[in-house]
């Protein structure tokens, strides 16, 4: 019988062979900044190390465009980007990916193994994480200066900041964000939201503003609105607002008060005909030392501790990092309560959309 060791040595070397017989892989993701942050810290060291290119292209969130892929056979992305764990979970037992191998995943550099070193949920069956990242409320500082938003519910009182607010076009956060700013406490918002009577008043909250909203779908469009005046506030995902400041030099600032903060994650479609190479890519990307090399690029928290300790007190992006240690209220999203209410919820928010 062969042994541990030379099974491990042939099957790396069976990766191997099938990455270097493949010219790419295609790694859908968010698009702007986001994408441009991964080229420098995965795509291209990845095609360095094994001669695989990463081609990137641009997708909105959803599994609706995964699932017609998978189920036609028509499979055009290798890797995908998954905004949270609810898709990762439901897409996962809805039979759109792969199965993930936690156990092959890499250690820390530090020697910490990997499911000590991921933090809590960031590691599914068919998902990994790669940063943790926060929806935030923004704001155009040569426009408010200091009489900008305070609080979250400055994104609702359109009496002392009237004009249009931009809101990403799902019902997360929005429907959060709709109870606390009604007085729900921050540790009652789930359950709240998981009664009848919570969803209503949820909806009856945004139908304050609903006709000041701007809605946008893609990572890119928080800061277009910002800069051209459209909205005078907007959610956003943090890291976006982070690199409009620090590389583009606009006078944007973050509003932390509600930060919903988040795990994003990255999959495999079912039936990828690279399958065996998008599994080395991700265990490559999701190493310690390109999530860390994330943080040079982008203000998105890696998911790994090991990743922390290689980052520099000297970074700009490191003070812009989401989490509780921001000012204002937080909270984690319950990425299993929004998987369990998916369904239901979206019909919903897309019946009020028409309305």
């Amino acid at each position: 019988m062969k042994s541990l060791a030379a099974l491990a040595a042939a099957a790396a070397l069976c990766v191997s062979s099938v990455a270097m017989a493949a010219d790419s892989i295609v790694h859908a993701a968010g698009g702007g900044a986001w994408t441009a942050a991964q080229a420098e810290s995965m795509y291209k060291p990845y095609e360095r190390k094994t001669g695989v290119k990463v081609v990137s292209v641009d997708r909105l969130g959803g599994l609706a465009d995964i699932a017609a892929q998978v189920k036609t056979g028509n499979i055009k992305w290798d890797v995908v980007e998954l905004y949270n764990a609810a898709e990762a979970v439901k897409g996962c037992e809805e039979g759109l990916f792969e199965l993930i191998d936690a156990g092959k995943l890499p250690a820390g550099a530090d020697g910490t193994s990997a499911a000590k070193d991921f933090l809590p949920g960031t590691i599914t069956a068919c998902a990994v994480g790669n940063v943790m990242f926060a929806d935030i409320v923004a704001y155009d500082r040569s426009k408010l200066g200091a009489n900008g938003p305070k609080t979250l519910d400055d994104f609702f009182n359109t009496k002392k900041f009237p004009g249009k607010r931009g809101l990403y076009k799902r019902y997360s956060p929005a429907l959060e964000w709709a109870l606390i700013t009604d007085g729900v406490p921050l540790s009652d918002v789930y359950t709240v939201l998981g009664t009848p009577a919570g969803v209503d008043r949820a909806f009856r909250k945004l139908d304050t503003i609903k006709k000041d909203i701007i809605w946008w779908e893609a990572g890119t469009q928080p800061a277009q609105l910002l800069a051209s005046g459209e909205a005078v506030m907007t959610h956003s995902w943090n890291g976006r607002i982070t690199d409009a400041y620090l590389k583009e030099k606009k006078d944007f600032a973050i509003m932390w008060d509600g930060q919903a903060y988040a795990a994003g994650f990255m999959g495999i479609l079912k039936g990828s005909k690279n399958a065996a190479i998008a599994q080395d890519y991700l265990r490559f990307a999701s190493g310690t030392q390109p999530l860390a090399d994330l943080v040079n690029h982008i203000a998105y928290a890696p998911v790994r501790k090991s990743s922390m300790s290689k980052i520099s007190n000297s970074n700009p992006n490191k003070v812009w990092l989401p989490g509780p240690h921001q000012p204002g209220r937080s909270f984690v999203v319950n990425t299993e309560f929004l998987a369990d209410h998916d369904d239901d919820l979206n019909k919903r928010f897309n019946a009020w959309l028409a309305k």
